[in-house]
């Protein structure tokens, strides 16, 4: 019967700050544990000669491609009738979509609010929010809809709302929020999908309104566009958020996540880009060349390689598509891989799946 490490996975992101030798006790634990109990995954280690003796540290264990999680299910504990399943957007076909199965959220959940509290409230107890993305009930396989859900429960003041339906965004009623907090000089927040702000500029803009919102305030955006609104260069997306809502870049704060993960990932405003980002102590990031696995030198680019301890029911550490070079301090987000990175990344995903076939 397996038994999850929830409480020791706990425990660790308690902690203000952690060791080398603390991070790899706890991944090695963990690496053990999703090789002894998912089988895919192991299969995957034992065609590459990959065991628990020859494993010593987190930049041992092998990375799983994130498009593993349309093709397989890469689960530790076995189905139960409460698991939650967050799924990849992308396409209406359940099974061509990537699937992350948590037995629990008790560690999701503790990994988003520790890590939000720090990164985005910034010491700020409660804010009044408006979210411009669905419901939790309107997208209950979306983990984006959970994230910001559990940020208006943790973080928000009563009179926060969802501003985004059906119709798609209440404009008038996100307008008198705003409003609201212009003349009272109550800070507030807006949280969602960057498409979901272009729209609202691309509305601010056709009635010919702008806000000044009141220091405090603050904006998070994340997600890009997926096709569900016009793309916008960045420095474009930011210049015009600020100049809308009249906040400065500094309090414009991007999240980088994935469902294939359970952390995520902040930058410290978008006044400079491309803007660094970084993670908590339980999550940790190298680059690399797709298909060997092989670290690239400081300062070239690579495919992000995530190892996420919160990621207890599925794999450790993750292959995404993403190109990025490590800064001093965290990160810098590049964009998706092309060409031969984009080509890599395919391989990469091909090699997994023939090598856990059973």
């Amino acid at each position: 019967m397996y038994t999850a490490p929830v409480d020791d996975i706990l425990a660790f992101m308690a902690k203000d700050v952690c060791s080398d030798d603390e991070f790899d006790a706890l991944a090695l634990k963990l690496f053990a544990d999703q090789h002894s109990n998912n089988a895919p995954f192991r299969t995957f280690c034992q065609r590459r000669g990959i065991t628990l003796r020859n494993v010593r540290s987190w930049r041992d264990i092998p990375a799983v491609p994130i498009d593993a999680f349309k093709a397989l299910e890469l689960r530790c504990a076995p189905p139960t009738p409460d698991e939650r399943v967050f799924m990849t957007s992308g396409t209406t076909r359940a099974e061509m979509r990537g699937r992350h199965f948590h037995p629990t959220l008790s560690v999701y959940d503790a990994s988003m609010t520790r890590n939000f509290a720090a990164r985005f409230m910034r010491g700020a107890d409660r804010l009044p929010m408006g979210i411009l993305f669905p419901t939790e009930i309107a997208m209950p396989n979306s983990s984006l809809a959970h994230y910001l859900a559990l940020a208006m429960r943790q973080f928000g003041t009563p009179d926060s709302r969802y501003f985004m339906g059906q119709q798609g965004i209440d404009v008038e009623g996100l307008c008198a929020m705003l409003d609201a907090a212009e003349q009272t000089g109550q800070p507030c927040a807006l949280l969602g999908a960057s498409y979901g702000f272009v729209h609202l500029f691309d509305a601010l803009e056709a009635q010919g309104r702008a806000f000044r919102l009141p220091a405090g305030s603050r904006i998070l955006d994340t997600g890009g566009y997926k096709g569900q609104s016009r793309d916008l260069p960045l420095d474009a997306f930011y210049a015009q958020m600020s100049r809308l809502l009249g906040i400065g870049r500094e309090h414009c704060i991007n999240m980088y996540g994935m469902t294939e993960l359970s952390t995520q990932f902040y930058d410290d405003g978008n006044a400079v880009l491309p803007s660094v980002k970084s993670g908590p102590h339980w999550i940790r990031s190298r680059l690399v060349e797709p298909v060997s696995g092989r670290e690239v030198a400081r300062g070239e680019r690579g495919i992000l390689a995530h190892c996420d301890l919160a990621n207890f029911n599925s794999v450790t550490t993750i292959l995404t598509e993403d190109v990025g070079v490590e800064v001093e301090g965290g990160f810098l987000l590049l964009g998706r891989a092309q060409g031969t990175q984009a080509k890599g990344c395919s391989l990469a995903v091909e090699e997994f799946l023939q090598a856990s076939a059973a």
